[in-house]
């Protein structure tokens, strides 16, 4: 790699962290690229755009560079419990991995990043597009259906809906009451509060 592109690739990555930090904090919609560009130390006001083209492009630029690592360790913990038919361990695969990521960022603010993404119904298909789909999670879905043959499938669908809030949101919570010094629970405790809470969620009765 020769010092240009090794200039080039640092710059990215610098725009991509304090893009990241400018969003959690004010809000997508509410931070310019010119912002951007300025926090990130670049003189020219362009160089968003220079390196990522349109700001849903940066977007996506954000949310991929984490989904391999989680992918990665998705797999792992899939293909430990391939065969299982406990809703606690297709939960676990689902969560642990991505609470481990976070938990390995310091000082990051991917979790309130992400949460200010799916709150909002334009960009919220963006993040399921990204990093919510797959062969892996798929998986997951079919190990949850195989152990809830008898819930009916409008039952599925809401619950996918509510764990995937439910694991955003909680982890946006933990990484914020972490950066004002007042959490209450580890990364590990609050992965185990949030796969206990997603197993009854998922284990409730429907009503008639």
């Amino acid at each position: 790699m020769n010092a240009a592109t090794s200039r080039a690739n640092a710059t990215k990555e610098r725009i991509l962290d304090v893009a990241e930090r400018l969003f959690a904090e004010q809000g997508v919609f509410a931070v310019s690229n010119r912002q951007i560009s300025e926090a990130a130390g670049q003189g020219n006001n362009a160089a968003v755009g220079y390196h990522f083209g349109t700001k849903a492009d940066l977007l996506r630029a954000i949310v991929s560079r984490h989904s391999e690592p989680i992918e990665v360790r998705r797999q792992q913990l899939v293909a430990e419990c391939d065969d299982s038919r406990e809703v606690r361990d297709w939960l676990a695969c689902l969560v642990l991995p991505s609470v481990e990521h976070h938990a390995s960022l310091r000082g990051s603010t991917l979790a309130r990043f992400t949460a200010q993404l799916m709150s909002d119904p334009s960009l919220r298909e963006l993040v399921v597009a990204e990093a919510l789909t797959g062969p892996t999670l798929m998986r997951i879905m079919d190990g949850l259906n195989d152990c809830l043959p008898e819930l009916p499938l409008r039952a599925k669908i809401v619950r996918n809906d509510m764990t995937r809030h439910v694991l955003v949101h909680m982890m946006a919570e933990q990484e914020r009451a972490l950066a004002e010094g007042t959490a209450r629970l580890t990364w590990e405790e609050t992965a185990q509060n949030v796969i206990d809470a997603l197993t009854g969620l998922w284990l409730a009765p429907v009503a008639e």
